[in-house]
């Protein structure tokens, strides 16, 4: 996959991506540090596969932190930010990746902790790093998005409804965000291929893939989503703050 972003277009830039020890946050990083950004790597239990990323990035002349958080304590998110801000002074770009609710053996309301209430954090713990000009993204999925018009398969409901109490959250705060200078956009993106989300709905839906592959004509794998990731960190923001990617004609927008 080519990288969308110019070579040195982004020199000097600090981003951070959370949930970037693998998969989609992975590539993002890839993309970011191939402009030439320092990127802060995060993880919650990943470590190795945070460090290996860092290593491979560095060799591009960049630096790289990592950064290892649980988002849904405020604490260690605390502590996450504090690093950032010691070792790089600044963000420009905030990228929201991390999500979850499907595993196993976590709390009830695990998906409302992370998706929307650990956003909320993140985002107003790192206000203080961001300035005029920098740029907030949150990364989310088009069954979240319309799920208040469009249902999705039931064993993905609690991500959708949380995800989506995420993005609500974070809208509401625009008015904020627009009196810091802090520019906010959501990309909603398709099922996509290779995810973990949707390895674990197949399992739990065989034939998901194939069947939402058919009706979308195509759908995108983790690189080019990944690369409509770190693209939304630098074009121009639409109208309605929303970037999509992927097909949305079997969704009802609201």
């Amino acid at each position: 996959m080519t990288n969308p972003l110019a070579a040195g277009s982004l020199s000097g830039k600090n981003v951070l991506v959370t949930g970037s020890s693998r998969g989609i946050g992975a590539d993002t990083i890839r993309y970011f540090a191939g402009a030439g950004a320092n990127v802060v790597i995060n993880y919650r239990n990943k470590e190795a596969r945070a460090v290996k990323l860092a290593d491979e990035v560095r060799a591009l002349g960049v630096q790289a932190l990592v950064v290892g958080a649980d988002l849904t304590d405020p604490a260690s998110v605390a502590a996450m930010f504090a690093t950032t801000k010691a070792d790089l002074g600044d963000l420009d770009v905030l990228v929201l990746n991390a999500s979850g609710g499907m595993e196993s053996g976590m709390a009830e309301d695990y998906a409302m902790q992370l998706n929307r209430d650990a956003q909320v954090s993140v985002v107003e713990q790192a206000l203080p790093l961001l300035h005029p000009g920098s740029r907030i993204v949150f990364v989310t999925s088009h069954q979240a998005h319309f799920i208040r018009t469009t249902p999705t398969m039931p064993e993905y409901v609690p991500v959708a409804t949380s995800k989506r109490a995420g993005e609500d959250a974070l809208r509401a705060k625009q008015d904020q965000f627009d009196a810091a200078g802090v520019e906010f956009v959501v990309v909603s993106g398709d099922m996509i291929e290779g995810t973990i989300t949707a390895t674990l709905l197949e399992r739990a839906n065989p034939g998901a893939i194939s069947s939402r592959k058919e009706s979308a004509g195509r759908l995108y794998n983790v690189g080019e989503f990944a690369a409509e990731v770190a693209a939304a960190a630098v074009d121009p923001i639409p109208e309605d703050h929303t970037r999509y990617v992927g097909d949305t004609s079997d969704f009802i927008a609201e």
